[in-house]
């Protein structure tokens, strides 16, 4: 009789092993979504539930997505540094990932064939491992020429077509060059600036999710 009482145990064990790995929920599971940048991503100057993807994930949830948005910014990274590091900051399990690097390449006028090739790099390594993305775009500043501004603008929406990602074209719109928005450098956003960001960039993030959740329907 026990040994018969043991069997029924491990076969309701196993039973309910099954059913968590079942779609049903699986569907049910936060999104994790991957925030891979630099400074403007990591937060620079800002308290940690300020940076952009605490506030992200704070707006997400209050629209009921049940989501995790991590954050892999990095202060100081190129578009070379991202891809380096992409395997280890982007790890298994990833659902989505948000792609904002790009602008300590213009800050330091880096070859816009270097930055190129790098953004090709981590696309293709993305697209290898069906994560869907959301590529963040970022423009040159305008002291640099408008012969590398022409080279280094069109890097973004290029690639974003060649891979068929989600596109938001400028990652600063509507915060860049505004004094009320920005922190003292003139360079990173305020939380005020964050939360603007957030909030125009929040379709696009919709639009990288649905993807996420049709790859899962699959």
């Amino acid at each position: 009789m026990r040994v018969q009482v043991i069997f029924r145990i491990l076969a309701l064990a196993a039973a309910l092993a099954l059913a968590a790995e079942s779609p049903a929920a699986a569907a049910d599971k936060p999104l994790q979504i991957v925030a891979l940048g630099d400074s403007l991503t990591a937060g620079l100057g800002l308290a940690e539930q300020d940076a952009f993807p605490a506030r992200l994930q704070k707006a997400l949830i209050a629209k009921s997505v049940a989501v995790t948005v991590t954050n892999a910014g990095v202060s100081g990274d190129t578009m070379s540094d991202g891809l380096a590091r992409l395997d280890w900051s982007v790890p298994a399990g990833t659902d989505a990932v948000i792609l904002e690097l790009g602008a300590n390449d213009a800050l330091r006028g880096i070859d816009p064939a270097v930055t190129r090739r790098a953004l090709d790099g981590i696309l293709r390594g993305l697209a290898r491992r069906n994560i869907p993305v959301l590529l963040c775009g970022m423009l040159a500043p305008p002291n640099l020429g408008a012969d590398y501004a022409r080279a280094f603008d069109a890097i973004f929406p290029d690639l974003a077509k060649r891979y068929g990602v989600v596109f938001y074209p400028f990652f600063l719109d509507g915060v860049a060059a505004d004094v009320k928005l920005n922190q003292h450098d003139g360079l990173h956003p305020t939380a005020a600036g964050v939360d603007v960001i957030v909030a125009r960039i929040l379709p696009k993030v919709d639009e990288v999710i649905a993807r996420a959740r049709a790859k899962h329907a699959e």
